[in-house]
Parts: C-alpha cells; sequence; structure tokens
C-alpha cells in the first residue's frame, strides 16, 4: 500500500497529561497505576482479598487526571449539554483540536473539508449509568453518550464532512480505527483523517469481570512477558493521530512522525473461547500487514507488541512472534509494551502503542519494557527470535521499520507496520527559496475571551525553546495554527529569546489590552495613503528590500517598466543612496516605483484596499493600484512628467503656511505669480510660485506672527509656472488608456470626488491646486479602520490625524523610520492582524521557508468540572435517585429556581407597566435555564447559537418555556422563532412586539439600550 504519514497527534494517560510528559514517562520507565481516584468509585467497597463473588481483587489502575474537566465554553457547548456528555466525546473533542494544532493545521482552516474521523472505542459505562436514570434522561443526555457520538462529535464541532464512525473490537479498536483511517485515505474518500481512541473507567464494572475471568493482576499492573506476570491491569487513556497520504505531507512541507507502511486486520474464528487468543491467526494477521507494508519479518527493528501480562496472552503471542521472527540470525527482534507503564487502556491501547512507536521512531530510540528484568523463562523468547527491551535500543541510522499488534477480547486482531519518516531533505525540498537576513516574523495568538488568551500566552512562553535562535519558524507555524479566534493577540519578534520576554511580559506588565483586540463584526475598512514628491530620501527602501523578498520582486518590476524611459536603473538610483534622487526627473518616478511596490507587496500579502487616496504625485501609483492605468502606462507619464518639469527655469519655489486661503487671499491677489499648491488642513496651505515673491508674503506673514516654512523643492509645483510643459505633457497622457477604477479612487484634483482621470485630468493635476484636506474629510467619513501610508515615510497620516478621525482608527506604515526593514515591516503586519485582517501569511515569509517548528497545543481551561460523583452504589445501599453532580453540572441540569414563595411562576404582562422587565427578566431566566447557564452569564449581546451553543433541541425546549412562561405572546412559530434569534436582544424584542409591545428594529435596538443601561 501507499505509505501514511502520521503528521500530528496528542494523549493524555496515566502519569502523563501530554505527549511530552508520556515520552518522558516511557523513557523513565515510570508508572501510571495508582489508587482509584474518588471520583469514580470507592474501590473498597468493591474489593475483596479473595475475589469473592461481585468483587474486584484490586483497588488499583492507570487513571487519567482531571477527567472531568471540560473547556465548554470553547466549543460553545451549554453547561447542561456538557453536564450529559459523556467525558470521553470531551476528551476526544479537546485531544483532536490538539493534535490538529501538532500537525501545524488550524483546526477551523479544515472546517467543512472531507476530513475523516475514526475512534476506536470499548467502553460507554457513562451512558449505562445515566441512560438508565430514566427520570432524568433528556435530549442533552441521549445524545451524549453512544459510541457513534464519540466519533460524530469530533466531526460536527469541528465541521468535517469525511466519513466519522466509532470502531468496538474490544482491546484492538483503536488500532483497527487507524486502518480504517488508512485506508479511506488511500481510497481518497477524505484527505486528512482523525483516528485515535478513548477509555474511562467510570464504574468497577470491568474490575469485577476481570476478577471474575481470572484475568485481573491483584496489583492492577500488568507486568508483560515477565515471570511475575498475573494478569490485567485496568487503565484510561485518550490519543488521536493525524494521518495524510505521505506525498501530499511531504509536498506542503509538514513535519512527519513517522509512517505507516501498511497493515491488517483478522478475526480468530472458531477457538477455545470467543475471550481467548488464537495464535494462527495473530501469526497471519502479522504475515498479511508485512505482505501489505512490502517488508520481510527480518527487516523489522523492534516490536510493540499486545503485551497484556497474562500467562495464556503472552504465550500465545511469542509463539505467533516466532513462527515469523525465529530464522533471525545474529539479532533478535526487541520486544516491549507500553502496558507495563500504564495497564490495559482497553479501547485506547492500540492508540497508546502507535503513538509510542511513531515518538521512538521520531527520537530514534526504543524505550525499555518496564518488568522486562525478569523475563519469563517459560516464554523461550530466544528461541523464538526475540529479546526483551531490558535497556532503551538506540536506532542506527537510515530507515527503521517497526511493528505493533493489538488484539481484541473477542478474537478482532490487528497488526500495523511503521517506518521512520522520510529524511529532511525530502520534507523541506518543495517550495524552498533563497535566503534573507531578516530571521524575524510576527508570533499570533487567538483566544475565545480574554482570560483564554492570557492562559495561553503563558503557556507558549513556557513551552519555547531555549537561546536566541530565529524565532520566524514559531512565528510562521502560530499563523499557520492559532487563529480563527474571536480574541487576537500578535507581536514581532527577531529571536525566540524576545519572543519569550515579549509574551511573558504582554501579561505580567499588563500590555497585554494593548496587543489584543477583539475581532470585530464588520470586516475591517482599510483606506491606502500614497505619499507624494519630498518624502524621498537617499537609500529609501533599501531595508525592505533586503529583508522581503516579496517587495524586491515588485520594486524590480517597476524598475524595468521605468528603465526604457529614463535610460538608467531607478531601483539602483534609490537603493545606491544617489543624491540625484532629489532631482525632480528621478524624485517623481522613484517615488512612483517605491509606492507601486509597496501596495501590489500588500496585495499579494492579502492587505488590500477599500479606498485610495494620493497626495499629487501619489496619485499615478494610485491609479495603478485602481485599474484606473498599467503599470507601462503609468511609468510613461510619469518619467515624462518628471522630466518636463525639471527641463523648466529654475526660479520658483514653495512656502508652507499656517493659515486659511482666505486669510492668505488679499495677499495673492497681489501676487499674480504665486497661487495657493496644497490645502493640507484647515490651517494648513502650501503656496507656490517666483521666489521673490514668495519671499515678500513670508515676510508679511512673518511680521503677523503666521508660521511659515520655506520647502526645499527645485520648482513651483501646483503652480502658474508649470503652464510651459501642459502641452507638451498632454500629449504623452493621450497616449495612455483609461480604465474604470476596481477600488474607489479619491481625487485631490476635484477634493475628493472621483473623477474620469483621462489625458485632460492628468494635465490639469499638474498646476491645480491639491486639495488634500476635502479628499481626506471624505475618506474619513467613508469609515476606514486602517490607514496604511505607502511611501518611503510616514507624512500623510499625520496630516489626516489632524481632521479629527473617529477613535480607533490605526495608522501603518512599512518604513517608519529611514532605517526599516524587515522588523518594522513585521510590526505593521501585527498591527493590522490585530485590527481584525487576515494577512495571507507565506507572503511575509516568501524566499526564507523557515524550518516548520511544532507549538504547544492549545492550554484548555479546566476551571469547568462536570462529572457523577457517586454513579455506582456500594454493595449492600440503594442506588440514589439521581446522580450527584459538581457545582457546575447541578446549575446546568436545574430547573430554573422556583419563584418566592406566594408568587406567580407565569409571568403577566398585563402588569408590565408595573414591572416593565419582566418579560425581558423571563426571556433572560428560559434561556439560562435551557443552557444551564448562570443567569448573570446572560446578557442582550449574548448570541444563542455562537456564543451561548442553542441548537434545535435546545430552541424547541425554549419555545416551550416561553410559551409557558409568557402567555400573553400566544403559540410561537418556530419559523418565525429562528430568524429572531441572533442575540437574547433580538429575541425579547420580538415577544415584545407579539405581546402587544412596539415593534420593528427600533424596538430591538431600544430592548438592548435599556437592558444594557439597567
Amino acid at each position: 500500500m501507499k505509505p501514511i504519514a502520521i503528521v500530528g497527534l496528542d494523549c493524555r494517560f496515566p502519569g502523563a497529561p501530554d505527549p511530552g510528559a508520556y515520552w518522558d514517562l516511557l523513557t523513565r520507565s515510570a508508572d501510571g497505576v495508582r489508587q482509584v481516584p474518588e471520583l469514580r468509585w470507592r474501590a473498597s467497597d468493591f474489593y475483596d482479598r479473595a475475589g469473592g463473588e461481585g468483587r474486584s481483587n484490586t483497588t488499583q489502575g492507570g487513571f487519567i487526571d482531571d477527567v472531568d474537566a471540560f473547556d465548554n465554553e470553547f466549543f460553545t457547548v451549554s453547561p447542561r449539554e456538557a453536564a450529559a456528555l459523556d467525558p470521553q466525546q470531551r476528551l476526544l473533542l479537546q485531544t483532536s483540536w490538539r493534535a490538529l494544532e501538532d500537525a501545524g493545521i488550524s483546526p477551523k482552516q479544515l472546517a467543512g473539508s472531507n476530513t475523516g474521523v475514526f475512534v476506536g472505542i470499548m467502553g460507554n459505562e457513562w451512558a449505562q449509568v445515566h441512560m438508565t436514570d430514566y427520570p432524568n434522561v433528556t435530549a442533552q443526555v441521549g445524545s451524549g453518550n453512544g459510541y457513534c457520538m464519540t466519533a460524530n462529535r469530533v466531526s460536527y464541532h469541528l465541521d468535517l464532512k469525511g466519513p466519522s464512525l466509532a470502531v468496538d473490537t474490544a482491546c484492538s479498536s483503536s488500532l483497527v480505527a487507524v486502518h480504517l483511517a488508512c485506508n479511506a485515505l488511500l481510497a481518497e474518500e477524505c484527505d486528512y483523517a482523525l483516528a485515535g481512541g478513548v477509555n474511562v473507567a467510570v464504574t468497577p464494572g470491568l474490575s469485577i469481570f476481570y476478577t471474575q475471568a481470572g484475568l485481573s493482576a491483584p496489583d492492577g499492573r500488568c507486568k508483560p512477558f515477565s515471570a511475575d506476570a498475573d494478569g490485567i491491569g485496568r487503565a484510561e487513556g485518550v490519543g488521536v493521530v493525524v494521518l495524510r497520504r505521505l506525498e501530499d505531507a511531504i509536498a506542503d512541507g509538514q513535519q512527519v512522525y513517522a509512517v505507516i507502511r501498511g497493515s491488517a486486520v483478522n478475526q480468530d474464528g472458531r477457538s477455545n473461547g470467543i475471550t481467548a487468543p488464537n495464535r494462527w491467526s495473530q501469526q497471519e494477521v502479522l504475515a498479511a500487514a508485512y505482505r501489505r507494508a512490502g517488508v520481510e519479518p527480518a527487516e523489522v527493528s523492534f516490536m510493540e507488541a499486545h503485551g497484556t501480562g497474562t500467562a495464556l496472552g503472552d504465550m500465545i503471542e511469542v509463539k505467533a512472534l516466532g513462527h515469523l521472527h525465529a530464522g533471525r540470525t545474529g539479532q533478535p527482534l526487541a520486544i516491549g509494551s507500553v502496558k507495563g507503564n500504564l495497564g490495559h487502556a482497553e479501547g485506547a491501547a492500540g492508540i497508546a502503542g502507535l503513538i509510542k512507536v511513531a515518538l521512538s521512531l521520531h527520537h530514534r530510540v526504543v524505550p525499555a519494557s518496564r518488568f522486562a528484568a525478569k523475563e519469563n523463562p517459560k516464554l523461550q523468547l530466544a528461541r523464538n527470535g526475540l529479546r526483551l527491551l531490558k535497556a532503551p535500543l538506540r536506532l542506527p541510522a537510515g530507515a527503521t521499520v517497526a511493528g505493533l499488534s493489538s488484539f481484541g477480547m473477542g478474537g478482532t486482531n490487528v497488526h500495523t507496520v511503521l517506518e521512520s519518516a522520510p529524511g529532511s531533505g525530502a520534507r523541506t525540498a518543495a517550495g524552498r527559496g533563497r535566503g534573507a537576513a531578516h530571521g524575524g516574523g510576527v508570533f499570533t495568538l487567538t483566544a475565545p475571551s480574554p482570560e483564554a488568551l492570557r492562559r495561553n500566552l503563558l503557556a507558549q512562553a513556557g513551552a519555547l525553546p531555549r537561546g536566541r535562535g530565529p524565532a520566524a519558524g514559531l512565528c510562521r507555524a502560530s499563523n499557520q495554527v492559532k487563529t480563527g479566534h474571536r480574541y487576537r493577540f500578535a507581536l514581532p519578534a527577531r529571536d525566540v529569546r524576545e519572543l519569550e520576554e515579549g509574551l511573558r511580559s504582554a501579561v505580567a506588565d499588563g500590555e497585554l489590552l494593548a496587543g489584543l483586540a477583539e475581532e470585530p463584526v464588520a470586516r475591517p475598512r482599510i483606506a491606502f495613503l500614497f505619499t507624494g514628491q519630498g518624502a524621498q530620501f537617499e537609500g529609501m527602501t533599501a531595508g525592505l528590500y533586503r529583508d522581503w523578498p516579496l517587495y524586491r520582486r515588485f520594486l524590480d518590476e517597476a524598475d524595468e517598466a521605468l528603465a526604457p524611459h529614463l535610460g538608467e536603473s531607478i531601483r539602483d538610483l534609490v537603493l545606491g543612496g544617489d543624491p540625484r534622487i532629489h532631482r525632480t526627473a528621478f524624485a517623481q518616478p522613484a517615488l512612483f516605483a517605491v509606492g507601486y511596490a509597496q501596495a501590489r507587496a500588500l496585495d499579494v500579502l492579502g492587505v488590500r484596499p477599500d479606498v485610495l487616496l494620493g497626495h499629487s504625485v501619489g496619485e499615478f501609483a494610485a491609479a495603478v493600484v485602481a485599474g484606473v492605468l498599467s503599470l507601462a502606462d503609468a511609468a510613461r507619464l510619469i518619467t515624462a512628467r518628471g522630466a518636463l518639469m525639471q527641463e523648466l527655469p529654475a526660479g520658483g519655489g514653495m512656502l508652507s503656511a499656517r493659515a486659511t486661503p482666505q486669510e492668505l487671499a488679499e495677499l495673492l491677489a497681489a501676487e499674480p505669480l504665486v497661487g495657493v499648491a496644497a490645502l493640507n488642513g484647515p490651517r494648513a496651505t502650501v503656496l507656490s510660485g517666483d521666489l521673490a515673491a514668495l519671499g515678500r508674503i513670508a515676510d508679511t506673514l512673518a511680521g503677523r506672527g503666521t508660521a511659515v516654512r520655506r520647502l526645499q523643492v527645485s520648482h513651483a509645483f501646483h503652480s502658474p509656472l508649470m503652464a510651459p510643459m501642459l502641452d507638451r505633457f498632454a500629449e504623452v497622457a493621450r497616449q495612455a488608456a483609461t480604465g474604470r477604477a476596481g477600488v474607489p479612487l479619491l481625487s485631490t484634483v476635484t477634493g475628493g470626488e472621483p473623477a474620469t482621470l483621462d489625458a485632460d485630468y492628468w494635465v490639469r493635476h499638474v498646476s491645480a491646486p491639491v486639495r488634500f484636506a476635502e479628499a481626506a474629510e471624505r475618506l474619513i467619513a467613508s469609515g476606514p479602520t486602517h490607514l496604511v501610508e505607502i511611501g518611503p515615510r510616514p507624512v500623510l497620516t499625520s496630516l489626516v490625524r489632524r481632521l479629527r478621525p473617529p477613535a480607533g482608527v490605526r495608522s501603518v506604515h512599512l518604513t517608519p523610520t529611514e532605517e526599516s526593514g524587515g522588523p518594522e515591516l513585521d510590526a505593521a503586519v501585527a498591527e493590522l492582524f490585530r485590527g481584525g485582517v487576515d494577512p495571507v501569511w507565506e507572503a511575509l515569509y516568501e524566499g526564507r521557508e523557515p524550518a516548520p517548528q511544532r507549538l504547544s497545543p492549545y492550554a484548555f481551561s479546566t476551571a469547568h468540572r462536570y462529572w457523577s460523583r457517586n454513579p455506582v452504589a456500594a454493595p449492600g445501599q440503594a442506588a440514589p435517585a439521581r446522580p450527584a453532580v459538581s457545582a457546575v453540572a447541578a446549575a446546568a441540569t436545574a430547573d430554573p429556581a422556583p419563584a418566592p414563595e406566594g408568587s406567580a411562576r407565569v409571568v403577566d404582562i398585563d402588569r408590565s407597566a408595573k414591572t416593565p422587565d419582566a418579560l425581558a427578566h423571563a426571556v433572560l431566566g428560559a434561556v439560562a435555564g435551557v443552557g444551564g447557564y448562570p443567569p448573570e452569564e446572560i446578557s442582550v449581546r449574548s448570541r444563542l447559537y455562537q456564543d451561548l451553543g442553542f441548537d434545535s433541541v435546545m430552541v424547541m425546549e425554549l419555545k416551550s418555556r416561553i410559551e409557558a412562561q409568557l402567555p400573553a405572546v400566544g403559540e410561537l412559530s418556530v419559523q418565525e422563532l429562528l430568524p429572531r434569534l441572533s442575540t437574547v436582544g433580538e429575541l425579547v424584542g420580538h415577544l415584545r412586539e407579539l405581546a402587544g409591545g412596539a415593534c420593528g428594529p427600533a424596538a430591538v435596538a431600544e430592548e438592548q439600550r435599556r437592558m444594557t443601561s439597567a
């Protein structure tokens, strides 16, 4: 079969809350077995040293911590539904999310894809407890249980539309699930597959069964292939791997833990008992897996055995392995079993072994097998070509093949052949570009709440590698994975130490709020402002050209378009520090090239303008971005414009005055060779014309106390002195083709009103005043959220700020200083991301291809607990009528609080004049009751679907509660109700309308305003 890559994984096993801790436990040969936690059952009530009927012979087992914790708010699951969910579903939801993140995938990016979910599960004890508590069975209890729901729940919440199924083949369930997932990938039923298993021991039922069947170890520990082996010890756990066809993973540059070469499944058939293993079937499934993988038994370096630690099971497994491996010469097959560390995780046993093998191949070392020091001599391991791993096995360089077995109690056997991942060269060959000096990037993190963001910032800071290595790989991984949630954080960082310090200080020093933005309801609206002449300087944007290949590409493109008209390279002149940059003939095409390159690079980065505004010569690059001019036509126009102006005689100048045009009118009337060149603000007027005349005006204004400043220019731009060049420029302008603007372009010739940018317009543009302030006012009125200035240094954003735009409008510039490069670019992109812009992140790292790195997965909240504290009565005691639950779960499942004694439960709308909020409070109570939320957590802004997790079942219950409590609204129509369920406030407004109050959107808005203020 074609190879399948394991590209991501996550797990929780006894004594190991995550994959890192799991690997540490294995390498230390540690023990995850302990006393049965009080949360499950009182072990002493079922313990009998003699192993009497109905009793367990052990109080030990492998139990995971915090099995009752569930971050329901993250998955938008109401408390009431969370309390009803089988904890196995809750564990799988969180583990699946973390496994996808480990694979370098944002789970939200897979929404709507054909990703498959395959779950191995053997026990359903939560359902046994809750579905037999008949008076308290609800719709949530029904949908919260059942084998199918373990897989379906993941597919539902992650919106995955590939195959979704649960598998129960007893102890081999999760490895069979992996086998089915691989086949689905090979059949192209899905492109990604989540495969795993889960097991939670809610009751002592299986412990009692194992004891009665003579399978239970008195100390609760499996001792695989040991002389001390005396039975099974139960264990819990959950594990998920992310699978992909290897060729696809390599093409996308994904990291690979290990490769699945082949697998096979068979059945014992009729043997000496349905629970007894069958040697012949086991050796056949091994041989079938080897054939499918295309390997010989001698090629297998180590084997993760089923290894239950029962006398019969170990003996039969050794004989089956010996049938294929007894002929090995010189190097016996190394075997071990993770059950010695954890116990037998039943439905999750296979995935526990798979993750162990994958990590062993990844780290190039196989941990020693616990209890191997005293092997069972009756097994004759050496004679069968086998050896127990008494010490870690270091794997040699090159490809390494491993095997993994899992045998189900009912006779379903599965064997999987794995191989080490291909070399790093094969994984990173695709798409590698030339390097760049800049090793930084933008580290991003999103979360559904500020508290979740703080928690995850600290988790990421604590998991970063040590040292001062470049941060680009980590930043790029965060951009790919840590996206999609409501609250956004972004931090530019050059190296890992700077990143860690920034993450910690963001929380500890209160800087988080400065870098935190709640995703806006509406899409960000971006305005591009193109800087005009005067902003140029020697060597401008050299740092950006050095550090950002995307900018480099487009500046080269502009240079190629300008070169035939200039006769030399404007790029070389711009970057080389040539003082000719200040000459008009070069300044104007240079500014055009910089503006064009920045705007085009931002477009590829996903930062696209909704409105454009250029100051004087800046309009040419803006016109290309708008689609009015082609690059070729704009290059011809701008070079002709600059050259013709340069040819004009000297003697002209420009003067900036802090005065209005009206205050200058009398002076201008006396000087016909001077005119208004630019109106940059209410009291920011630029005059242009004859130098002597400007001098006389400057002296007069200075005598009045008016601030004036002479501008360093070569000519009197936008003045009557431009007249001699207009006819010749018009000839060039008439050769340019004019298109329709694809993006609104505000004109500084008309004062903001979009104009037809034909030849006549460009001729007028030369000498007409630049009515920037008027155009900027119109831009502000269009409601931009971001002002992105395009040019070598920031000039225009400060002018716009003087016009007092609304609070919250952000200003962004790629090169805020003359030395700006990659770090300043990263800071600008971080600001845009925090404001709701979703960059095309690969464009930021184009040409660098930093090595992929794995980040610490999402840190879920453990604040909310959902568990039945005493689900099983002790022997001789009556079972409780209703399981006791934690405080949160109790609030989630309880009915709304009863009304005070003597008051009516049904709200009387006719008395609403005396109690104007009666309807609103009734609706809030109904919503809280259906979802199981504390009433204080519900507000008029709460969105029933996105925030509170309502579904069709909950909507029907809400309908019934409202009808019962508010008879004045009459019978509600679901068809009318559903469109009103966006927010609680909209629902209240609709019900008020039905009850005879004001109607329409205004009523809803007023209801929200009134309730919020209350």
